[in-house]
């Protein structure tokens, strides 16, 4: 793993049970379970149109790192999207929640010792062996929250998770600035991100009688700027994990 999102160290509880940093570090302690319990193979990835700031003067470097696991060439854009990646279908033990990942990708289960009908995570790792993002399913979550100013790139309705309790679930990728330190997040939202001065978003979404959370995993400074930010997300990598995100559904 590249890196993790440094974030600041007080806690406001969202759903006041276990911290969802826990159910994310499963893996420290977990049973780790065959990588492709249920696949099948589709033909496009989701796709959905937001709107994003004007892109500024792409004129520094990306030698502050890459996005989730990929080198990023700021103020560049491609003359057309990349070409749609085959699919796999991912469920979890549960039945319940289910997402799609590119097929040359794995993902790896882990359930903490107990249950995976009760709570999992899901560690979707791409060809290269790059932990790319998680998926968690289950029934605990907190979240954290202070002070932030933002600014969204890109933020879209999950259409898989439409008939789950309000706020709607939105993909979501963002930068938020506190002082002089900058996180990026793509992840799933509970509503759509605003942009300007608020608070960090927990990233909980309420589907059924548990919570999901999805986030794709950053090293903690993967772009210079907004336009390596937004060159990435423009990029295969980029569209792979939106595509990702988007597919996520509860059922």
């Amino acid at each position: 793993m590249k890196g993790t999102i440094m974030r600041p160290a007080f806690r406001a509880p969202v759903v006041s049970v276990l911290a969802a940093a826990a159910a994310f570090a499963l893996a420290a302690c977990g049973a780790l379970v065959s990588s492709a319990p249920s696949s099948s193979s589709a033909s496009s990835s989701a796709a959905a149109s937001a709107t994003a700031p004007a892109s500024p003067s792409p004129s520094a470097s990306a030698a502050g790192g890459a996005g989730a696991g990929g080198a990023a060439t700021p103020g560049t854009t491609p003359s057309s999207a990349p070409a749609p990646a085959e699919l796999k279908t991912y469920t979890f033990p549960n039945g319940h929640v289910s997402f799609k990942y590119p097929a040359d990708w794995k993902v790896e289960l882990f359930t903490g010792g107990g249950s995976p009908l009760e709570s999992a995570t899901a560690t979707i790792i791409d060809a290269s062996g790059t932990e790319q993002a998680t998926v968690y399913s289950g029934r605990i979550a907190d979240g954290v929250s202070h002070p932030v100013t933002r600014t969204v790139y890109e933020s879209a309705p999950v259409p898989g998770l439409a008939a789950q309790p309000a706020p709607a679930a939105h993909y979501a990728f963002y930068v938020d600035r506190m002082d002089s330190n900058a996180t990026y997040r793509m992840h799933l939202a509970a509503g759509a991100p605003k942009p300007g001065q608020g608070s960090a978003l927990d990233g909980i979404i309420r589907a059924g009688d548990g919570v999901i959370l999805a986030d794709v995993k950053f090293i903690e400074k993967p772009f210079a700027n907004d336009a390596a930010a937004k060159s990435w997300l423009a990029g295969a990598e980029g569209q792979a994990l939106k595509a990702l995100l988007l597919s996520i559904s509860y059922k």
